[in-house]
């Protein structure tokens, strides 16, 4: 399953591990999903969205 956010499309960035002696390795920072509950056109559904969306408002949650 993709690390893609279903409402901003928030997606893996991508760098370097530095260490003390200076080498380069890649790594992915990943975004922090959660997995949400729900309203969408009256049916509940569980969608896969970033904490920001969640923080601000974009997405709302369905008990």
């Amino acid at each position: 399953m993709a690390a893609i956010c279903e409402i901003c499309g928030k997606k893996p960035a991508s760098g370097n591990n530095v260490s003390h002696a200076h080498n380069k390795t890649r790594r992915r920072w990943n975004p922090n999903l959660q997995s949400v509950r729900t309203a969408d056109k009256g049916n509940t559904k569980k969608i896969r969205v970033c904490s920001r969306c969640i923080r601000s408002g974009a997405v709302t949650k369905v008990a």
